[in-house]
């Protein structure tokens, strides 16, 4: 079994939810090599995350956006955790509720993934840095 990993610093990105499978598949070109085996991909950070959904309608991340904010509005008043705004606390926890890896299943050097399928960061600050992500290829 052959493994692959590298870190790669995303650019920064609006508060939102963003393709970037892409990106993801371009910065590991070996796995192109493996016939069988599976992408991890886990992102560094504790108010952003990562998801799996629909690639092709932009409106569904319009849609993802506007109802995580619904269920996890800023501001609440029982929020202690505020330091750095109210967009704080709210992102620790739509980072929790989305997750922090994805895995999605390689075959014949492709992502064995839906048509309308792709992977999403969803940053859910206002002002956030680019973002970290390690991603690891691994099979036969």
């Amino acid at each position: 079994m052959n493994f692959y990993q590298k870190e790669i610093q995303l650019r920064s990105y609006s508060r939102g939810f963003h393709l970037i499978t892409d990106t993801v598949i371009g910065a590991v070109p070996e796995l192109r090599k493996i016939k069988v085996g599976f992408l991890q991909v886990f992102i560094k950070h504790t108010s952003a995350s990562l998801t799996i959904n629909e690639n092709a309608d932009p409106t569904v991340r319009t849609d993802f956006e506007s109802h995580i904010n619904t269920m996890v509005p800023e501001n609440a008043p029982y929020y202690v955790h505020n330091y750095e705004g109210p967009d704080d606390m709210p992102a620790h926890i739509k980072a929790s509720l989305m997750g922090s890896s994805v895995q999605v299943p390689i075959t014949q050097g492709r992502l064995n993934m839906g048509i309308w399928q792709g992977i999403y960061l969803c940053e859910h600050r206002n002002h956030a840095t680019g973002r970290k992500l390690v991603v690891t290829a691994y099979g036969q």
